[in-house]
């Protein structure tokens, strides 16, 4: 039987001095009116997925600011036509996202980032290519998580969430890109041209020619995108049916993976900005492991680790790996991008962008 006293000691234990207790939660004070950086500011000490955010912050600003250094003269001594280097800044930011991001309004965020020159590289999905494409032909419309697909199959209308696309959308993706196909494999047949997915990838930001395009941006600024699953979505359907009317092309992925790893093994550091999880996470991680671990790391994304999935693995899973730093201070936002992604971006690389050209 527990004496009142000892209830009374348990309930009241005494607290021991910790190093960790040294800073206070602390809200955004409303008598200042509503003035949002500051707002964005004060989740550093909010608490939960608002001081993630701000570490966040802190951490995409650490990227820039090294990025801004001039590099050391041993990685500036490398020829700059070798297209398997690019080792352009001080800080080489690889930036990561599935193809829901494009679908929906955050195209428009990315694009941002690509057409400043604000990421060194990119690793997305077949759907973060061909939606970015076919957006330059037909739009995306909102709808709702609620409509029964089997309506809107017998109405030719695929639903991505609350999204709606069109099937007439692919039907004009597909009288684009077949010609761009056929001259792909004219090149391979009289030139030997080698085409990996990085290649395809430029060819068709070139040809697209469309400056609301990510594509059209990273072919013009040479930023490589990588996507080691190009087959997988309507490209994918596209070269299946290409290869009846016209067969013969090749698509090399071991010239990209050569690429993206001699990226991050000539860089002189590099940070790693992953928008969702799968496919696109683990090729970022899994390059920086050929330099023992990228510098700098953040996760937006909703997954959970409980389930052992690479998806939901936080930062330092990836640690145990040698896929980011030892002493590196990667943060993971556990929330839904398109609620996070434009704060995040205007606390970061939209402020070091316009602040630069004051």
């Amino acid at each position: 039987m527990t004496s009142i006293n000892e209830a009374f000691q348990n309930l009241y234990k005494r607290t021991e001095s910790v190093d960790f207790l040294n800073e206070k939660v602390e809200g955004y004070a409303w008598k200042d009116g509503v003035n949002y950086s500051k707002i964005l500011e004060s989740y550093l000490k909010t608490g939960f997925q608002a001081t993630n955010f701000g570490r966040a912050v802190q951490e995409i600003n650490r990227m820039l600011k090294l990025r801004d250094l001039e590099l050391p003269s041993v990685h500036t001594n490398i020829d700059p036509e070798d297209e398997f280097i690019s080792v352009k800044t001080n800080c080489t930011i690889f930036l990561g996202y599935t193809s829901n991001i494009v679908s929906s309004g955050l195209r428009d965020t990315v694009r941002f980032l690509v057409q400043h020159n604000l990421v060194d590289c990119i690793v997305t999905t077949a759907g973060g290519i061909e939606e970015d494409l076919i957006k330059c032909l037909a739009p995306t419309y909102l709808g709702s998580f609620t409509l029964a697909g089997r309506n809107l199959r017998d109405k030719g209308i695929n639903r991505t969430g609350n999204l709606l696309v069109p099937n007439d959308n692919y039907t004009k993706f597909e009288a684009w890109i077949m010609p761009h196909l056929d001259a792909m494999l004219r090149e391979q047949k009289e030139n030997g041209v080698v085409w990996s997915p990085s290649k395809i990838i430029t060819r068709l930001g070139e040809q697209i020619n469309n400056e609301e395009s990510i594509c059209y941006w990273a072919a013009k600024n040479r930023i490589p995108i990588f996507c080691p699953a190009l087959t997988d979505g309507s490209l994918g359907d596209m070269i299946f049916f290409h290869g009846f009317k016209n067969p013969g092309l090749i698509v090399d992925i071991a010239a990209d993976v050569k690429r993206i790893n001699l990226m991050t093994i000539r860089a002189a550091n590099t940070g790693a900005v992953i928008i969702g999880g799968g496919l696109i996470k683990h090729h970022i991680n899994n390059a920086n492991l050929m330099r023992n671990g990228s510098d700098f790391a953040v996760y937006l994304n909703t997954a959970a680790e409980y389930d052992g999935s690479d998806a939901g693995a936080r930062p330092d899973e990836a640690v145990s790996w040698g896929k980011i730093k030892k002493d590196a201070n990667p943060i993971k936002i556990h929330a839904e991008a398109s609620l996070v992604l434009p704060l995040l971006v205007g606390e970061t690389f939209a402020k070091h962008y316009f602040n630069k050209i004051k």
